[in-house]
């Protein structure tokens, strides 16, 4: 069966010392069509410490932060442990590894971009980004933190709303959240 793909987000997080932000858009295209433009697609995990969010098949995404959650508490909120038990578990489990996502995770020192196909990807800098306009995500936030911005929600506000102006598949419906 050949499907429409569905394209749907742009997710940015930065971490600037100690602080991090997560954003996301809301738009949620199929083909050529806006199916909705406020969806949440950003969220925050073990009492405000972890964020995430989440690009690809919605339902697919939230089966795997349920099972993040899950592993999250297993190992005592250790986000590595639950980065890397989740991808083993997503990448080997039958039923796991047809599901269609990416997800990016942070807490105040690490960030990762998880995959079915077992990736997980620890950036080289402090900005994390998937979906559809990651690329322009990405840029956008690094020429503003090398101009100076120092908070991290600030940056990813602004890296969105470029973002935004620029991929036909985000928009300017924004979740913004920091950490506790």
């Amino acid at each position: 069966m050949n499907q429409t793909p569905i394209h749907s987000t742009t997710i940015l997080g930065v971490r600037l010392g100690r602080k991090v932000a997560m954003g996301g858009d809301g738009q949620v295209t199929m083909g050529e069509m806006q199916l909705k433009s406020k969806a949440v697609k950003v969220r925050a995990f073990s009492g405000e410490k972890v964020l995430g969010g989440f690009a690809g098949a919605v339902a697919d995404a939230l089966t795997l932060f349920e099972k993040f959650e899950a592993k999250l508490e297993e190992y005592s909120q250790n986000l590595q442990r639950a980065a890397v038990e989740l991808a083993k578990e997503w990448r080997t489990d039958k039923y796991l590894r047809e599901l269609d996502a990416f997800l990016a995770l942070m807490d105040a020192r690490n960030s990762y971009i998880l995959s079915g196909s077992g990736d997980v990807i620890d950036p080289e800098d402090n900005v994390i980004s998937i979906g559809s306009g990651s690329g322009y995500a990405m840029a956008a936030a690094r020429a503003f933190i090398k101009a100076g911005e120092k908070d991290p929600k600030v940056v990813v506000k602004s890296a969105l709303e470029i973002t935004a102006d620029i991929c036909i598949y985000s928009n300017d419906q924004l979740t913004i959240l920091e950490l506790k």
